[in-house]
């Protein structure tokens, strides 16, 4: 009854508060001042390649590896017409002094500071004019029965503060809204808890998503060589009399 009536009025003895506060492990931190668009036009396609660049996210199937094991830079005409073809696209930005990887020169170029310090700067909301890409995620579509959700990727100095799940969530929503019943989500083994997360689960048909990577060539009827950007990629079996659906 006392330790009832403590925690009630606001106090715990010190016997009982171990049991009480959170472990480092339970402690996430919580997401800086975020909005959230839905309007391509708020996305810079440079931008959007530099976010790409830091998160090291490729949208080749085998991308090339420069000696510190980043990706090469994604390519700015593809990247925009992706962007203009994508049914749904979900961009967050934040305000620059929350981004680590900001040099002090950038951050005091927002032109909020002034008289007073920075403070009208933690006050004005944020938005795709006065902050910083720091997420992204996109979803193709047919517009009426399927999509698919792609590209969901978030600044590593801000991960595991919830802001993809705020991404993923935003395009389920508009998804929802329209209609689309079958979604799935293109992801890694690794990215797979966090869909899991999401809501996300394995295809109760058991299907796996299979690539086309099968090109014209000169090697045998057996075996074809397949190519990308002068790369070698693949050896795939021929399809020629084997194809059965």
């Amino acid at each position: 009854m006392a330790v009832a009536a403590a925690v009630n009025g606001g106090y715990l003895p010190s016997k009982f508060r171990r049991f009480t506060q959170p472990t480092v492990s339970q402690i996430r931190p919580t997401p800086p001042p975020l909005f959230i668009s839905t309007n391509p036009n708020d996305v810079n396609p440079i931008h959007l390649r530099d976010l790409y660049s830091v998160c090291n996210y490729s949208c080749h199937r085998f991308p090339k590896l420069n000696s510190e094991g980043r990706v090469e830079p994604v390519d700015i005409d593809k990247l925009r017409k992706a962007l203009l073809h994508s049914y749904v696209v979900a961009s967050v930005f934040t305000r620059p002094e929350f981004v680590p990887d900001l040099t002090p020169e950038n951050v005091s170029g927002s032109g909020l500071t002034g008289i007073g310090g920075d403070w009208i700067g933690k006050v004005v909301p944020v938005t795709p004019g006065n902050g910083e890409l720091v997420g992204f995620g996109r979803a193709v579509s047919d517009s009426g029965l399927t999509a698919a959700i792609y590209d969901v990727m978030v600044i590593p100095s801000l991960r595991r503060r919830g802001i993809g799940r705020k991404i993923v969530q935003r395009i389920l929503r508009i998804l929802v809204n329209r209609d689309i019943y079958d979604i799935a989500a293109l992801c890694s083994d690794q990215q797979k808890p966090f869909f899991g997360a999401c809501g996300f689960g394995d295809d109760v048909l058991v299907s796996t998503t299979m690539m086309y990577t099968r090109s014209a060539s000169t090697h045998s009827e057996d075996e074809q060589m397949v190519k990308c950007a002068g790369r070698k990629l693949l050896l795939v079996p021929s399809l020629r009399g084997n194809l059965k659906i």
